[in-house]
């Protein structure tokens, strides 16, 4: 793997586009840092330290923006909104015929699809923003537990101007943020957009990791290392387990040339839905938390107390047992509107292809959706145990601590997939000018 990394490095137009990699994420870290106008950055981190482990509804988020959503810097939305947007015109090219239409038109229509794209972000990033400035003005953010003043008021500039700047930063931040991301797909290595959530999410490693040194001693923080080496291992093997159904295409005379007579293969990957339905499933379960801001919390009622023991409680049976077939049973629905076996077969048959014994049409579709349905369910097994090992790392360390514990689950889905999308595309250069490649 080294040689492949030096021999990439030797390579001048693939260096260029690694430098050029490197550089916008140190661009993307450096905007994670900034703080935004009008913010009290001494006071946000008095902030952090008070509460640190107990953010509560905005775990996921504060993970996914490498810390940067509550400090409130310029990049302080991340990639979240354009990650929302995207699922939402995924699902809604479902049920809108205009987008299923622009999806069938090939690049021209997927251009379009991606400048809608663009608008929905910044949108939801307007309401995003205002949301989260919202939250540090009331001391949500924090859950309460900070008395710092994070925005701070009387200051000679008027209120509403103050937060309407803070709001137009932070919301320019995800356009530039966006734009970052799509200049790596275009001009470097990988796909733009998970690189920066990887970036993200390895910038918390060594933090964390040295947290659980200090408090738990070098023999468990190794025993975690150990044991997220072997996470690692497994995802990484299952992430590239596929079916291949088998295709051969008949000859056909087009003019007076003969194409098709070649065999190729459709792959079925088990984890064919990828790292959605935890973010499903992980959303669905904030929504009892979200419900018990609208309590009264000096007098908790018995529903209340039911909800906050078993759906908000991460290390509670019913919590790990409902995020558990929330995942499995999200993983089936995105299989379902993400791979339409009767459009695969359609298009096969279009161009004289047919899976061997299976006639061409229904009977390969039906053939199809068997093969899916049997594969989903150990993707959706995988991708629910992956998910769920974070809340018996909070059983073992200190649940306190540890709410942000990023060395499983979504955390290492991503940085997996991430990963080995990434150096496959590195392969694929280095095997176009003969070198070796990283796997073998």
């Amino acid at each position: 793997m080294l040689s492949a990394f030096l021999s990439a490095f030797r390579t001048p137009d693939l260096r260029k586009k690694l430098l050029f990699t490197v550089g916008i994420i140190a661009i993307y870290r450096l905007g994670a840092t900034v703080p935004s106008p009008g913010v009290s950055y001494g006071n946000v981190q008095k902030c952090i330290e008070a509460t640190e482990g107990s953010t509560g509804v905005l775990n996921l988020l504060d993970l996914f923006s490498g810390g940067a959503l509550l400090q409130l810097s310029v990049f302080a939305l991340g990639i979240m909104p354009y990650i929302t947007a995207s699922i939402i015109l995924q699902l809604l090219t479902v049920v809108i015929p205009r987008l299923e239409q622009l999806r069938k038109e090939g690049q021209a229509g997927q251009a379009k699809i991606t400048q809608y794209t663009r608008y929905l972000t910044l949108g939801l990033g307007v309401l995003q923003a205002s949301a989260f400035v919202a939250l540090a003005r009331s001391g949500q953010l924090f859950n309460n537990m900070c008395d710092e003043e994070i925005i701070p008021t009387g200051t000679g500039i008027p209120d509403w101007l103050t937060l309407s700047i803070l709001v137009m930063t932070m919301t320019a931040g995800t356009g530039v943020v966006m734009w970052l991301g799509e200049l790596i797909t275009d001009r470097g290595v990988g796909n733009g957009m998970s690189v920066l959530i990887f970036t993200s999410i390895a910038a918390r490693l060594p933090s964390e990791g040295w947290r659980i040194k200090e408090s738990q001693g070098w023999w468990k923080f190794f025993l975690v290392i150990a044991l997220v080496l072997v996470v690692i291992t497994a995802v990484t093997f299952i992430e590239q387990a596929q079916r291949r159904i088998p295709v051969q295409y008949a000859k056909r005379m087009i003019g007076r040339r003969m194409y098709g007579g070649t065999s190729t293969y459709i792959p079925l990957k088990v984890n064919q839905a990828g790292v959605i339905p935890v973010i499903f499933g992980s959303s669905l379960l904030y929504l009892p938390q979200l419900a018990l801001q609208f309590f009264d919390q000096n007098d908790p009622g018995k529903t209340q107390v039911w909800i906050q023991n078993n759906l908000v409680d991460p290390t509670s049976p019913i919590y790990i047992a409902v995020y558990f077939l929330l995942i499995i049973f999200f993983t089936y629905f995105y299989v379902s509107i993400t791979f339409n076996p009767t459009e695969v077969a359609d298009n096969m048959k279009k161009y004289g292809g047919f899976v061997p014994g299976i006639r061409p049409g229904k009977p390969t579709a039906d053939y199809l959706d068997f093969i899916l349905s049997r594969i989903t369910l150990p993707g959706a097994l995988y991708l629910a145990t992956i998910s769920i090992l974070p809340n018996f790392f909070f059983i073992w360390l200190d649940r306190q601590q540890y709410m942000n514990f990023p060395f499983g689950g979504t955390a290492v889905l991503i940085m997996v997939g991430v990963a080995l999308e990434t150096s496959k595309q590195i392969e694929s250069q280095l095997m176009q000018r003969n070198y070796e490649g990283f796997l073998r």
